[in-house]
C-alpha cells in the first residue's frame, strides 16, 4: 500500500500507525510541501522510519498539476499549451528535456516516482481537468510524447507512472466530483483509448481512470 500523511512532518500517531502497517511507500501533496530543505527532510524522515528506500510518489506534471511550485522548482506550461509552442519536429526534444529537468529536481529532495506520462488521448467533450494535460490529440503523437517522458524520468533516477489507464479521453466530467460514463464501443476504446497504453505496458507502474466504460 501507498500511504499519504497529514502536514510537512511526521506526527507521533503517523510514526506509531506506519511503524506498525509498513507501507510499501508514500505519496506527497501539496500540504506536505514547502522549501526545498524540508521536503528533503521529510523525504529521509519516511525512508529512516521505515528502514529502507521505500518508493516515495509526487503528481509533478508540470502545468497545472504540479505539487512542486515556483520560486524553488521549476514553471511549466501545460504539456498541449507546451507543444503547440514549439515546431511539430521539436515537440519530442522539448518534452524530453522538460522530464529530466522535473526529474533532477524530484530527486535533490528525496522523490524517486513520478505520476507521469498521462496517455488520454482527449476527445471534443473531453472534461477540461483532462484535455491541456494530454501531450497531443491522437495516438501515434501521445504514444511518442509519453515515450520520451518515461524516457527522461527513468534517465534521471525517477520511476514513471503511466495514466490514467485504460484511458480518460472521453471522459466528460471531472471525475474528482462525478463518475464519468463512457458509452463507446469496445473496438473504438481498443484501437484509441486503450492503444498508448498497450505501446508502453513494458514500464513498471500505472494508475487507474476513475471511469466506467459500459462496454
Amino acid at each position: 500500500m501507498i500511504f499519504g500523511l497529514g502536514g510537512q512532518e511526521l506526527t507521533k500517531n503517523e510514526i506509531a500507525f506506519f511503524k506498525d502497517i509498513d507501507p510499501w511507500g508514500f505519496i506527497l501533496f501539496s500540504r506536505n510541501l514547502d522549501k526545498p530543505a524540508q521536503i528533503k527532510a521529510l523525504t529521509d524522515s519516511l525512508r529512516d522510519l521505515l528502514g529502507r528506500d521505500c518508493p516515495i510518489l509526487i503528481d509533478q506534471e508540470g502545468g497545472r498539476v504540479a505539487r512542486l511550485q515556483p520560486p524553488d522548482f521549476t514553471e511549466w506550461l501545460p504539456p498541449l499549451d507546451q507543444n503547440a509552442k514549439v515546431a511539430p519536429e521539436d515537440a519530442r526534444q522539448a518534452m524530453s528535456l522538460r522530464y529530466r529537468i522535473i526529474a533532477k529536481e524530484l530527486r535533490d529532495v528525496g522523490v524517486d516516482v513520478n505520476c507521469a506520462p498521462m496517455l488520454d488521448v482527449p476527445q471534443s467533450n473531453t472534461h477540461p481537468i483532462i484535455t491541456n494535460r494530454c501531450y497531443g490529440h491522437d495516438v501515434d503523437t501521445i504514444s511518442e510524447m509519453g515515450r520520451a517522458v518515461a524516457e527522461s524520468l527513468l534517465a534521471g533516477g525517477v520511476l514513471p507512472i503511466i495514466k490514467h489507464i485504460p484511458g480518460h479521453g472521453r471522459g466528460s466530467v471531472d471525475s474528482h466530483l462525478e463518475l464519468p460514463k463512457v458509452l463507446a464501443d469496445k473496438k473504438l476504446l481498443s484501437d484509441i483509448d486503450f492503444e498508448p497504453f498497450r505501446r508502453l505496458s513494458d514500464l513498471p507502474m500505472a494508475m487507474t481512470a476513475h471511469v466506467v466504460y459500459d462496454a
